[in-house]
C-alpha cells in the first residue's frame, strides 16, 4: 500500500470521475407508473408467505420446547395461545402454508415448461387463492 500524494490524487480524481459518470445516468422509472402484473404480484406473495412460514416455525418450535420443558411451562403458553391474536396469527399461518405449497406446485410445473402461456398463468393464479382459501377453512372448521 502506497500512501505517496500522487496515488491519492489519482484515486480521487478517478472517484470524481466516477461521480459524474453516475450523475449523468438515466434513472429507472419509479414503480409507481408500472402496471401491478399478477404473476409479479403472486410472486411477491410467494416470497412474503415464506417469512411468515419461517416466523411460524419458530413459534412451533417454541411450543415444543415448552412441552419437552414441563407443565408449568406448556401452561403460561396455553394462555398465551388463548388470545384472539395468537389465534389470527395461526389462522394466517395456516393460510400461508397453503397459499405456499400451491403456488410452488405452481412454480414447478413452470420449471417443466408447463402452464406458460398467459390465460393459463392468470386461471393457475385464481386456482391458487380459491385453493388456499378453501384448505384452510377445511382445516379450521374440521377441528
Amino acid at each position: 500500500m502506497n500512501f505517496c500524494k500522487k496515488n491519492i490524487l489519482r484515486r480521487y480524481k478517478v472517484s470524481v470521475l466516477l461521480y459524474k459518470m453516475s450523475l449523468n445516468r438515466p434513472l429507472s422509472p419509479h414503480l409507481s407508473i408500472h402496471k401491478k402484473v399478477l404473476t409479479s404480484v403472486f410472486s411477491i406473495f410467494h416470497r412474503f408467505t415464506g417469512i411468515f412460514l419461517s416466523l411460524g416455525a419458530i413459534l412451533l418450535s417454541v411450543w415444543i420446547i415448552l412441552i419437552a420443558l414441563g407443565p408449568s411451562f406448556y401452561a403460561k403458553f396455553q394462555t398465551f395461545s388463548s388470545l384472539i391474536f395468537f389465534k389470527i396469527f395461526l389462522f394466517l399461518w395456516t393460510l400461508t402454508i397453503f397459499y405456499h405449497l400451491y403456488n410452488g406446485i405452481r412454480y414447478l410445473f413452470w420449471s417443466y415448461g408447463k402452464m406458460m402461456d398467459l390465460s393459463t398463468v392468470y386461471k393457475s393464479g385464481y386456482v391458487v387463492i380459491i385453493l388456499s382459501i378453501l384448505s384452510t377453512m377445511l382445516v379450521w372448521f374440521s377441528i
